[in-house]
C-alpha cells in the first residue's frame, strides 16, 4: 500500500510543478492555489510512505521519477527543447532510482 501512496506523492508533486509553471510567476489565481495544493498533499502523501519505505529510498523515487516525468511533459506539453544528452540524462535518473530500491534490498 505504502508504493501506491508514494506513486500519489509523486503525481501530485508533478501536477504541482505544472500548477507552478501555468501560474506564471504567481499571477494566475487558480494554478498558483492548485500549486499549494498539490504539494501539500504530495508531501502529505510522501510522509505517510515514509512509515514502511526507507527515506533514501522513497525520496529518490520521488524526486528521480517526479524530475524526469517533468522533463517530459515540459518536452511534449510545453514545447521545451529535448535533445540526445537530455534523454540519456532522463535514462539515468531512472536508472539511479532503479539502483537505489534495488540496493535497499541487498543485506
Amino acid at each position: 500500500m505504502e508504493w501506491i501512496i508514494l506513486i500519489f506523492a509523486i503525481l501530485t508533486e508533478v501536477a504541482g510543478t505544472i500548477a507552478m509553471k501555468l501560474s506564471r510567476g504567481f499571477t494566475r489565481f487558480v494554478p498558483s492555489i492548485a500549486m499549494g495544493a498539490f504539494y501539500t498533499i504530495s508531501f502529505v502523501l510522501l510522509t505517510v510512505a515514509l512509515k514502511k519505505i526507507n527515506v533514501s529510498v522513497a525520496y529518490a523515487i520521488w524526486s528521480g521519477i517526479g524530475t524526469a516525468l517533468i522533463a517530459i511533459i515540459g518536452f511534449l506539453w510545453f514545447k521545451e527543447s529535448m535533445n540526445a544528452l537530455k534523454i540519456v540524462s532522463i535514462v539515468l535518473i531512472i536508472l539511479g532510482v532503479v539502483g537505489l530500491e534495488l540496493g535497499s534490498k541487498v543485506h
